[in-house]
């Protein structure tokens, strides 16, 4: 009977961490077409968060803050809520020996609380309150140093590194409230730079949040490496 116990209980833990990863379609490294497809199919059960692995929620996405000093602006961005992207499109994956190469084309809308403080270009800006800005189709490029690690006989991803970069977007939109404690012309003059010069003023100020998005996408991703083994995940 206790011999029975444990084939029974054994079984139900690797049916168990089978099932985890039951949205994931296993394919061979090579197979382009699958790995775009069985990525693309994960998005939205990644997005919504999976408890069991203990991958939270990232639609909608919770960024504390992001304080830096970019390109002469004093930026200081405060619980901000992205949401969109369990609507991102997976472009490319590739699986090489030690690295996995991601293509995403995502839109995302980012809310939260904002201090600005500094040169918008050539404009002088300042203010603080709430701020919204859409991003339409933003391309992000992701870059994984992948290696691995053999737990209880189980051979598992870990990821050592990452990079990225944000090759490409197709629109932005900007709107801060509270402009120059709330001079209307003023803060006029700045929606209309800014919104009319979207993708210079991208190209300089976004890295930070950018960054800060990816890296929460990577670090929850990470967490189903940890619980599901290679077997489960791909085809040799």
């Amino acid at each position: 009977m206790l011999v029975l116990c444990f084939l029974f209980a054994c079984a139900f833990v690797a049916s168990d961490a089978t099932d985890l990863a039951k949205f994931i379609t296993p394919c061979r490294p090579k197979d382009t077409a699958c790995l775009k497809s069985s990525a693309q199919k994960a998005v939205p059960f990644l997005a919504a968060g999976i408890a069991d692995l203990g991958i939270e929620t990232m639609d909608p996405m919770t960024v504390g803050r992001v304080n830096t000093v970019q390109a002469g602006l004093h930026m200081d961005f405060r619980d901000t809520t992205v949401r969109g992207l369990r609507n991102c499109v997976v472009l490319n994956l590739r699986r090489l020996y030690d690295k996995t190469l991601l293509d995403l084309k995502c839109s995302v809308t980012l809310v939260g609380e904002y201090t600005l403080g500094g040169q918008l270009l050539i404009l002088p800006i300042e203010g603080t309150g709430k701020y919204r800005i859409r991003i339409r189709d933003i391309i992000m490029k992701i870059i994984l140093d992948v290696e691995e690690r053999i737990v209880e006989g189980d051979r598992y991803w870990h990821v050592s590194d990452w990079k990225h970069s944000a090759e490409d977007v197709s629109k932005v939109e900007y709107q801060f409230q509270n402009l120059f404690n709330g001079n209307r012309d003023l803060a006029k003059t700045i929606h209309d730079f800014a919104n009319s010069n979207w993708r210079e003023i991208f190209q300089e100020v976004a890295p930070p949040m950018v960054k800060a998005i990816v890296s929460k996408i990577i670090h929850e991703t990470f967490k189903l490496f940890d619980k599901v083994p290679i077997k489960d995940l791909a085809l040799e």
